[in-house]
């Protein structure tokens, strides 16, 4: 399978990465896949990607990628507010393709873009890759085969510090002009896409945002005005019932990379922390009681490396998982589906109902 990436920052490098690299951790797969081309729009960056990827195709046209016959997929890892009309084009042209969330900067796009891939045929998936770290996958089937039951409430948090410093210069993912939203669709559509896989659709939303530093230095370094939310707060109510909220921001001093959730339920509770990614902790509410506790309590599920065949096997699933392994197997999933003909998840059907959360958050703001 031949792939065209149009974007090289870092998840441009993060996704070659995984393509490079799945020889090494799934074994015995059933396809190849490479990139044949890539595309940036400064000619030197596109240049200097292509010859850091080890191919010969540098454009700074993304049509010359989508259009072109020999590429079979195209990997979307450009800004928000491009996907929209990048997707048309290569869902138009029959290709295949993976795109980095959000799908698009509203519901509206994003419907028509799930529509014309249904229709089209073509396999494609979203990258919200904290679905695909052991203890993500091992919490949903936990949900799913009945240990919570009943879903009651559930809790997530996205927290950064990246924004915490009024001196540092903002970035692009800070800029509505370019992002469509800020902290919200970073870190918010990662949160949301978690609490609607493991708790069900959102269909109420009250929200507000937060921006505290209104001014600050620009892309630049010159004095802009703060145009995009830093941070970003939810309560929410699933179609069942269960009721929780989601914080998304990018304000918490000492914060890394805190993605945590629990979900609680009639019979049991979960609970996760990004930042500990080898552990996921089950509560039974039917463990027996007894003596000093019983056997009452979190239990905490060493997850670690434990995929299931092709993976697993290297470097073992006894080995600790990190950020980076989310990615691969999100992608291998993705491959794996294209290989196939068949449909993957999350699709751009989930990643509409994501945007849906997203579109009902900002509305809800936009009164306060």
């Amino acid at each position: 399978m031949k792939i065209g990436l149009l974007g090289f920052g870092s998840m441009g490098r993060t996704h070659s990465w995984c393509v490079n690299n799945l020889k090494y951790f799934y074994k015995d797969i059933s396809f190849s896949a490479e990139y044949a081309g890539v595309c940036t729009t400064n000619p030197e960056s596109a240049k200097n990607a292509a010859r850091f990827l080890g191919i010969g195709k540098a454009v700074t046209d993304e049509n010359e990628l989508i259009y072109d016959n020999d590429i079979d997929i195209i990997d979307i890892c450009t800004p928000n507010i491009y996907h929209y009309e990048t997707l048309k084009k290569a869902i138009t042209a029959g290709k295949h393709v993976y795109c980095e969330k959000p799908l698009c900067v509203n519901y509206e796009q994003a419907k028509e873009i799930e529509t014309m891939a249904r229709e089209a045929g073509i396999t494609a998936q979203v990258v919200f890759n904290n679905r695909f770290l052991p203890a993500v996958l091992r919490a949903k089937e936990l949900v799913e085969c009945g240990r919570l039951g009943r879903i009651i409430s559930f809790r997530c948090e996205y927290l950064h510090a990246s924004a915490a410093d009024p001196e540092k210069k903002a970035g692009w993912k800070q800029n509505k002009d370019i992002c469509g939203a800020g902290t919200l669709f970073d870190l918010g559509s990662h949160a949301v896409d978690l609490m609607y896989h493991l708790c069900g659709r959102i269909t109420d939303v009250k929200a507000v945002s937060q921006i505290a530093y209104p001014v600050r230095k620009g892309m630049d370094g010159k004095i802009w005005q703060t145009n995009a939310d830093e941070a970003f707060y939810m309560i929410c109510k699933t179609e069942t019932g269960a009721v929780g909220t989601i914080e998304a921001s990018k304000l918490v001093i000492g914060s890394n990379d805190d993605l945590s959730f629990s979900v609680n339920g009639e019979k049991g509770a979960i609970r996760f922390n990004l930042m500990e990614p080898n552990w996921l902790w089950f509560y039974d509410s039917e463990a027996a009681s007894g003596s000093y506790g019983g056997e009452k309590g979190f239990t905490k599920i060493e997850c670690c490396g434990r995929y299931d065949y092709p993976g697993g096997v290297f470097p073992s699933f006894k080995a600790p998982v990190g950020w980076l392994r989310g990615h691969l197997h999100s992608m291998y999933t993705f491959l794996s589906a294209v290989n196939e003909g068949k449909r993957t998840h999350p699709d751009f059907t989930d990643a509409a109902e994501v945007q849906k959360v997203l579109d009902m958050a900002l509305k809800d703001d936009a009164k306060c």
